[in-house]
């Protein structure tokens, strides 16, 4: 298996049959046991920690895409998920890439807290792992799931509006769009940690499922259940003073620094399918950007 390959099939077991990148589906298997807190050898029936499914895109340095996909899994994982991760070498079979590049994908995510390494007894996740890592932009989309990942996520509300002002340019040819407001809490401390608007092509926003929301960010949701096909997202970070609402949602004071991230998802067609705008709070986030010369 070498880094040449583009596409990453699952091969590890679910509740139900594992589907690959390329919708295909097959049985799953139960190749690792699951422990609670403590890592054991001892609970050989339980199966593995299941990762999503991931397709490589080969501009970008494969360790990154792997760690950034496996990191969303991670932290978007149901409760009663297994902490036992599949050996480095299953990891690679599933992700498509070498074990070299597999291994240097797990150091990333042992650097950050995220999993802990034992010898002969496997990988675990860390089940109080707390998301303190600066938010690094490095153009996949699974990175942009990954920053927004690992929090308790609470639907406030939704609903079709006129499309307002300042995104009209993004949707000039709808009257309308489906705005989706939610409020992000810390997974451990259930302090607020942002809160965002989306406003989503209505044919687009009608194949949403609110329970989804729930659990995925918005990027995950478009791109893995509703099926969009995303070409690309710009994403713009400033920094503002909290207003009213937000001040009132994040539990800040008036006025107090924030960052205001926008992102904005394009489709295949070139198509505006969803504007992001997410308020967080200045103590919680930091940002930094990767430029890679070619």
């Amino acid at each position: 298996m070498t880094d040449s390959h583009e596409t990453a099939t699952g091969e590890f077991a679910t509740r139900e049959d594992v589907v690959d990148a390329r919708g295909g589906s097959g049985p799953a298997s139960a190749p690792s046991p699951a422990p609670s807190s403590s890592p054991s050898p001892a609970h050989s029936s339980a199966p593995s920690f299941a990762p999503d499914s991931l397709v490589l895109n080969r501009k970008l340095p494969l360790w990154y895409q792997v760690s950034q996909s496996l990191r969303a899994s991670i932290l978007g994982r149901p409760q009663d998920a297994s902490l036992r991760l599949p050996t480095e070498e299953q990891l690679a079979t599933h992700y498509g890439v070498s074990v070299l590049t597999m291994r240097q994908a797990l150091k990333e995510l042992e650097t950050e807290g995220l999993i802990s390494r034992h010898r002969r007894r496997g990988t675990f996740i860390e089940p109080r792992a707390r998301r303190a890592t600066p938010v690094r932009l490095l153009g996949s989309v699974d990175a942009i799931v990954a920053q927004q990942s690992g929090d308790a996520t609470t639907v406030l509300g939704h609903g079709t509006v006129p499309v307002p002002g300042d995104l009209a340019e993004f949707f000039p040819d709808c009257g309308e769009v489906v705005s989706f407001r939610r409020l992000r809490r810390d997974g451990e401390s259930g302090e607020p940690t942002n809160w965002a608007e989306n406003a989503v092509r209505p044919e687009v926003a009608a194949r949403i499922d609110l329970t989804d929301l729930e659990r995925w960010p918005m990027t995950k949701v478009l791109h893995d259940i509703v099926g969009v096909k995303i070409s690309r997202i710009t994403d713009t970070v400033e920094a503002r003073l909290a207003d009213p609402v937000t001040a009132d949602l994040l539990q800040v004071p008036l006025l107090s620094p924030i960052l205001h991230y926008t992102g904005v998802t394009y489709d295949e067609k070139g198509r505006v399918v969803d504007v992001a705008r997410i308020r967080y709070r200045g103590d919680r986030f930091s940002f930094s950007l990767t430029v890679e010369a070619r």
